[in-house]
Formats: structure tokens, sequence, C-alpha cells
């Protein structure tokens, strides 16, 4: 077994010639290889393996340091296999070579592997030990590194120091605590470790205070720790510390040390609204180096001033090689990628972080067949130029040229490294490729990563998308470390899968949130029509002083527009504002959207305040008006669309048909649609030519809506049928209307509205017979109509009715005040229209069925709670039918001198108070502003 461990080893790796064993000691040493084994090591660092590798075989002989150099150029340049192949070569070497080789698979994230040279080592030192206790601390297993550690014969400060880490990176510390309390001995590495690991697990108030401590204790600061330290007040956001550190730098003696200025100026940028306090320190700094200026750099270009990055730039006297990286990464990501090229090329001998930063750029910009080319020229690469290849195809849905390359990097005789794994477990996810993530995992499995963090979290995520919850709980039942990413990951699974019980479990059992689990959770029940429960976890989410991110406002206003809850979505914009989020282009874009859905004016004064809109904020604007029939204003907001250079894509189009659809303008619909192709190169999908049908629908031309159906070059799906059928029950055309629905009965047997649309138009003309037949027909399919609920808001409670309600607490209220209503409607002239009822009940039974409907009591529940002269809105899950529904609508201004309305409306009236209309539309407006009138002068 041993053997062919040993000849695997061998095949994998072509970049090791491997000559006659022979034992360490036959080797000299001589300090005339010193030179060639520095060499050999900077070659390394840099990532040129090739040329190492020559300088090494160009040795007249080799001592024990040059192998070890190779070795350990080898491993860390993620190639462990090579360097073991090596190593072999000199019957393994000394003590060094075994403690660099187990440091290099540990490197690696296999584990096994390390494991197996340790134990093979015959002799071992404190070091070979403290270098096994950090594999395992690098690879997240914190127990069995506590049990090699117990089990030591003798540790140094350093054993300690290393355990310390495994606690704090395992998030584990009251143990990092307890065992710091223990310790025989503590150096300045100690107190680092610490206070590092409180930084890490975002306990800052702690770090400061250990800093505190080690300072009480009359231990002078060193610079790790002061940087250390640094990193911790950057996230208390107290500039009154940061001061008093400033001073202590200066009383140190620290105030010339770049390290620590360059940390220093690092807190000040952390936050943009601090850049300005940032550039002062800078230039106040009397030492800077190549890391001082690319930090400055990096700074202002991430924080959106490009101009004022490429000004520092400018003024860098050294414009050394983290500097033009910086410069050329920023230029990348503010979109100007030409500039960033030309930045690079004029790097004299660019390294490998450069080339890169430039592979990365042109993926972000989603030019990945110019980042290809460049990965393609590079002289030398390391693991992250093909992590960064592999992630790049995989984010820029090429996800199969990601695989790919990761087959060839594996010919390479490389195991990939974390990045390159969780990169293609992403792809395999995009693809939903199961069986080629099934080969990757036991990849990882022969690496000896399958339990990394990294790994099992990128795993999860692929076996959800492939919806194979069974390998998806194995996987989080055997991980050995569970952090929130991995509980966040398994949340996602369960939600994916409509396991939302299970997902809100693990959610409650989380030992630490953070703010990706409550958007997690919290778009778990938006998404699942639960909303009120996604609003109750955002307020459980406060009381725990957790500040809500941008996604989870988005969220929430969409679940305050779908439930018409405009007071909730007033609330959300308030903490938007609080927050500083809601100038921000995604939220706006949702204000807008929500106060549209909640018939609220405010969404135009939201749009007006913009200083920024993207096409989504044209598209929401346009969309909005087209909802509630402002076809003239939709179109003139197109209009300014186009004058602010914005090119309209698929859904603007579909809004504007949408608007011309409601508003009757039958003509400029038809231009729209034809411009799409001929002035946009658009081409028109399924959604505008069901707009279309119901354009020349609602405006009468059944037949012309029937025959452009035939003429289309793509098959109708239901939505066009459904859009046909709705304009033949508008219209009572009851041949095409039937011919439409026989249709739909085939496309979706189980859509009870088809149905009951049918059924309408029969009972429109009398046909009762037909009616019964459909009937009939639901019943023999087990169709079932959803019934109808209305719902609203009144203060911060939702309450809904559904029609002939007897549930809600004051229902006896209700009915009083529904026959109340009546009454005073008839006396005023008032007839109901009983023509869609069931022909077999007498008059008296018919007006009695319309009076309960939801809508109704929803409207006379308002009248009893709400104060006189405030709107009351009402939102339905159906359309409205055309029984009488008496409902309240909001048309902002247009309606202003009423303020508050009670109105007839059908569909084919809602929106058509402007506009192009058909003359029974001014028919049915006329009978519906007459008891406008009617209802204005009774409430």
């Amino acid at each position: 077994m041993a053997r062919c461990q040993h000849l695997r080893r061998l095949l994998s790796s072509a970049a090791a010639r491997v000559a006659a064993p022979m034992p360490a000691w036959c080797f000299p040493q001589s300090t005339g290889t010193s030179a060639q084994s520095a060499r050999i090591r900077e070659l390394g660092r840099l990532g040129r393996l090739s040329e190492a590798r020559e300088v090494f075989d160009a040795m007249p002989f080799h001592d024990i340091i040059a192998w070890n150099s190779m070795i350990s150029a080898y491993c860390s340049n993620g190639m462990p296999d090579a360097a073991r192949s090596l190593a072999d070569s000199i019957s393994g070497g000394n003590l060094r070579t075994g403690t660099i080789l187990v440091s290099g698979y540990a490197r690696a994230g296999r584990v096994r592997d390390a494991r197996m040279v340790f134990d093979g080592m015959p002799v071992r030192n404190t070091v070979a030990w403290n270098a096994m206790v950090t594999c395992y601390v690098q690879n997240g297993d914190i127990t069995l590194a506590r049990r090699l550690f117990d089990a030591m014969p003798s540790r140094d400060v350093s054993s300690w120091n290393t355990m310390l880490t495994g606690y704090c990176h395992s998030r584990q510390m009251v143990g990092a605590r307890n065992l710091f309390e223990k310790m025989p001995e503590r150096n300045m590495v100690s107190w680092t470790v610490m206070i590092s690991g409180y930084v890490l697990n975002e306990q800052h108030g702690k770090a400061w205070d250990m800093f505190r401590m080690m300072h009480s204790e009359g231990i002078s600061p060193e610079q790790p720790n002061l940087v250390s330290v640094l990193s911790a007040i950057s996230n208390l956001g107290n500039l009154n510390i940061l001061e008093s550190i400033h001073v202590l730098v200066h009383k140190a003696g620290f105030e010339r040390d770049v390290v620590i200025g360059t940390a220093m100026l690092n807190v000040y940028t952390r936050g943009v609204n601090m850049l300005d306090t940032a550039v002062k320190f800078f230039e106040g700094m009397p030492v800077r180096n190549e890391y001082t200026w690319s930090t400055m750099i990096a700074a202002l270009s991430q924080g959106g001033r490009i101009d004022d990055a490429v000004a520092v730039y400018q003024r860098d006297p050294l414009k050394s090689v983290p500097s033009r990286t910086a410069m050329l990464t920023g230029l990348a990501q503010c979109g100007r990628i030409n500039d960033a090229r030309i930045l690079f090329d004029q790097i004299p001998e660019p390294n490998t972080v450069s080339w890169n930063a430039m592979i990365t750029g042109y993926m972000q910009n989603e030019m990945v067949d110019e980042a290809e080319e460049l990965f393609n020229r590079m002289p030398f690469r390391n693991t992250i130029s093909w992590a960064g290849m592999i992630a790049g195809y995989a984010q820029n849905g090429r996800s199969e040229e990601a695989l790919v390359l990761l087959q060839a990097l594996h010919r390479n005789g490389m195991l990939p490294s974390l990045s390159s794994l969780t990169s293609s477990f992403f792809a395999c996810s995009n693809i939903e490729a199961l069986e080629t993530g099934k080969q990757l995992h036991s990849l990882a499995v022969k690496a000896g990563c399958q339990f990394n963090s990294y790994v099992c979290n990128a795993l999860i995520t692929m076996y959800a998308k492939c919806r194979n919850i069974g390998f998806v709980r194995q996987l989080f039942d055997r991980m050995t470390v569970k952090d929130t990413v991995s509980y966040n990951s398994f949340i996602t699974a369960l939600v994916q899968n409509n396991m939302l019980e299970e997902a809100r479990d693990t959610f409650d059992n989380i030992p630490s949130r953070d703010v990706v689990s409550w958007t997690t959770i919290i778009s778990a029940y938006a998404q699942a029509d639960q909303g009120n429960q996604a609003v109750e976890i955002f307020r459980s989410m406060l009381q725990e002083h957790e500040l809500p991110n941008s996604p989870i406002l988005t969220i929430l206003l969409g679940v305050g527009g779908n439930l018409g809850a405009c007071k909730l979505g007033q609330q959300i914009h308030t903490v938007a504002v609080k927050l500083g989020m809601d100038s921000g282009l995604i939220v706006a874009n949702a204000l807008i959207s929500m106060y549209f859905k909640c018939g609220s004016a405010d969404s135009l004064k939201v749009f007006d305040s913009m200083e920024e809109r993207d096409i989504f904020t044209w598209n929401t604007i346009i969309t909005g008006y087209a909802q509630h029939g402002l076809g003239r204003e939709a179109i003139r907001i197109y209009q300014q669309m186009e004058s602010a250079g914005t090119l309209p894509n698929e859904v603007t189009f579909v809004g504007l048909l949408h608007a011309c659809s409601h508003s009757g303008l039958v003509d400029e619909g038809r231009q729209f649609f034809k411009s799409m192709s001929c002035d946009y190169g658009l081409t028109p999908l399924l959604e505008h030519y069901a707009c279309m049908v119901d354009l020349l629908g609602r405006a009468g031309d059944v037949q012309g809506a029937e025959q452009f159906i035939y003429d289309m070059p793509i098959e109708p799906d239901a939505v066009i049928w459904s859009a046909l059928l709705g304009a033949c029950k508008i219209h009572k055309n009851v041949e095409i209307g039937r011919r439409a629905a026989a249709k739909l009965f085939s496309i979706e047997p189980s859509n009870a509205g088809n149905y009951v649309m049918l059924s309408n138009i029969y009972s429109s003309q009398g046909m009762w017979d037909e009616v019964a037949k459909v009937r009939k027909l639901m019943k023999e399919q087990g169709v079932n109509k959803d019934p109808g609920c209305s719902w609203m808001q009144i203060k911060n409670r939702m309450h809904s009715f559904v029609t002939g309600d007897e549930e809600h607490e004051q229902i006896h209220d209700i009915h009083a005040t529904l026959r109340e209503l009546y009454t005073l409607l008839k006396a005023a002239g008032y007839v109901p229209d009983t023509e869609f009822v069931l022909h077999d009940i007498d008059d008296e039974q018919k007006e009695s069925s319309l009076m309960y409907h939801s809508e109704k009591l929803a409207v006379a529940y308002g009248l009893l709670v709400t104060p006189k002269g405030l709107p009351i809105q009402i939102m339905k899950n159906l359309r409205i039918c055309e029984m009488e529904i008496v409902r309240v609508v909001i048309f902002g201004d247009k309606l202003s001198r009423h303020q508050r309305v009670l109105y007839t409306l059908s569909p084919h009236t809602q929106g058509h108070l402007q506009g192009n209309n058909t003359a029974d539309d001014n028919a049915t407006m006329l009978k519906d502003l007459r008891l406008l009138q009617i209802l204005a002068s009774i409430i």
C-alpha cells in the first residue's frame, strides 16, 4: 500500500525529478551553496518554481539546506506531492525536512497526509509537534489539536501560542482565555494572539480590555500587538481611544514606525466618512513606505474617490509594484478597465500579485476572454492565479469552463487549493452538475480537506442546489467545526428544499447569529408569503440590537408592498433613513415599488429625490404608473429615461405595453412593440406578446387579439390565452372565449381562475346550462376555486376577511354597517347588478349574497374604525369581480375632493379615468362617477 502511494506521488508530480535515494548525512555542508539556496527561496516566494528548479539542478552538489529550500518552495506554492517526492530522494531528509512537509500539507488542507509524514518521522522535536498541532488548527479541528497538544512530551511557549490560536480561530474564546490563564510562561505573541482572537470574534471591547491588562502588568507594547489592538479600535468606532493609542505610540517611541503608522491609517480608512481624516493623517506621516501609499490609494478607490486616488498615486515617489497594483485594482473596480491595463503594461516586472489583480479586474468587468488571454501569457502562476480564473469563470456564468480549468490544474500535478475547490463546487451549483460535484467531493476527501469549514459550506450549498437534502444533512451533522457560515448555509439549504419549519428551528439554535442569518430567515418567510412572520422576526432582530442591512430592508419593503401595508413600509423607510441607507439604489428602488403598490404618491417623492438612477429605477416607476392605469405618465417617464441616456431593456417595454393596455393607448402600444426590435434590437418575449393581446382585447378587438396569437412566431403560453379569455369576459364574446378556455384547460387544467372566467362569460349571456357544465367539469377535475380574501392594515395589525366571514371579532357591527350603507345607497337610486349571481335564487337572495363579499366587509370595518377623512385602502388576493364590488380606491390627487370614496369598480374600468377609452368604457365610467357623487353626499 505504501509503495502504491509512493508511485502515485511520483506520477502526480511532473516537476520533481527523482534520483536514487541517498541519506541526508551524505550531503556536505558547504557555505558555497548558501547563495544558490537563498536564490531558490526567493524564486519560490515569487512563485517562479521552474526557475528555482533550474538553479537547484545547476548546483554542482546539494547540501541539506539546498534540498530543504527546494522542498519548501514546492510546499509554499501548493505542490506538497512534488516536495514529498524530492524528500524521498534523500531518504526523508532531516528533522527540518519533515517539518516542512507537514506544514506544506497543512497549508494545502491535507491533514491526513500531514499526519502520515509526522508519524513517519523517526525523530520528532518540539518544532515538529508544533507543526502538526498547527496543521490541525489551520484546518479547524480543534479537538485533535488539543489531543495532540496534551500528548506532547514537552512544550514551549510556541506550543501554547499555537493552541491559543486554534481556540481563537474556532471562536472558542472561553477556552482560549482558560488556556491563557494556565500558561506557565507568556510572551508578546501570547498577548497578541488573544487580542487578535477577540478581534476575529468581533469582541472588540474585550480585545481593548486585554490590551489594557497587558499594559497594567507593566508590559510595554510592541509593534505586533499595537497593530492588533488598532484593528479592534477601528471596529469600536471610538476616536477618543484612537487618540489615546496615538499618544501611547509616541510615548513608546513608535511615532516613526511605518508599520504602526500604516495600521493607524487603516483605522482611519475603514469608514468612507473618515476618508478626509485619513488623508490628513496620511499627509502628516513622517515616514511612508510602499504599503502606506498603496493603502491610501486603495482606500480612496474603494470609497469611490478614484480621481483622488490617482492624484495620490501620481505623488508616490517610488511607484512601487504594490502601489501600481492598488491603483490598477481601483481603476478596474470603478470600470476603468482600459486605464488599468495601461498601468499594468507600464509595470517593468509585474509580480504574480499584479498579474492576478489584472485578471481579477477583467473578471469583475465580465471580460472573461481578456482574463483568459492574460492568464495564458503569465510567465509563472501560483495557486491564487488558478483559483482566480476558476472563480471568475464560475461567477461569470461559464461554469463548464471553470470545471475544465480545474481538470487542467489537476493534470499539472497540483491538487486544487481550498479556494479552487469551493469555486468549483459553486460552478457545479450553477449548472446543477450533481455527478461532477460528487467527483469533486471525492477529490476533496483524497486531498484530506473534506472537514474544512469552507469546503463543507460550499458542499452544503452545492448539494442543496442539486436538491439532495440527504447529503446536506450528512455533511452538516459530520462537520467537526460549525461556524455561523455553516449554519447559514444549512438554513439556506433547508429553505431551498421547502423545509421552512426545520430552517426556523435551526435558526433558533444557532450559537451565534450574524446579519446573514437574519437575512436568510426573513427572506425565507417573505418568499413563503408569510410576511407577518417576516416582520415579527425583524422586530426580534432589532430587539437583539442587530442592525439590518440593505437586503433585509429591501425584503421588508417588498413585504409591505405585497400586503399593501403602507404604514409598515413607512416604518421601514424611517429605519432606512436613520441608518443612512435610503439613498442607496437598491433600497430606493424598493421604496418606489412599495409606495406604488400601496397607492401612495410618496413613490414620486422618492424618485424625484434620487441623485442616481439605474435601469431598475426607471423600470420601477414606469411599471408603477402602468399598474395604476396612468399610461400617459408612464410614457412621459420613458421619454425622460431616453433623454438621460439610459437604454431600455425587455422589462421596460413590458411596463410600457402594460401601461398602454390599461389606458386604451392602442396606437402607442403598437409603436412600442415595433420599437423593441427595430430601434433597440430586443427580441419580444412571451410577456410582450401577452401585453399586446391584452391591449387589443381590452380595446374591444377580440378577434384581432386572437389572430395576433395565431400569427405569433413562438408558441403561446397560458398567460397569453388567459389575456384573451379575460378580454372575452370583458366584451362577452362567447365563441372566442370558449376556444381560449379550451387551450387553457389543456395547458393548466388545475387553474380555477380559467373555469371561473368562462363561467362568468356564460352567465353574462344567461347560458346557465353551460355554467353548470363548467362547474361539473371543475368537480370532475378536482379543481377548487380559491376563496376571495381582502385585508387591510389598521395601526400595526392586519385584518383579513373572506366572503361570508363570521369569525371577525366585530362581525355583527360590520354587518349592521353594511345593511345601513345599502339602505342609504338604494334610497339614492342605486340598483345592485346581479348579472353574475346564480339564476336559481330569488332577487333578495342575490342581493344578500352580494352584500357580504370580502371587500365589502373590509370597507365596512374601515368605516367603523378609521377617523373621518382618512382614506381606506384594501388589498385582495384575487382579481376584482364584477358582482357590484364596493371598493375603496385611492387615485392620488385625481379625486382629492372626496376624502374617502366608495367606488363600484370592475376590471375593464380600472385605470380608465383618463386616456383613450371605448364607448362601453365611457358609459361604465359615467355610471361609476354618478355613484361617486351619490356616495360623496352620503358619507
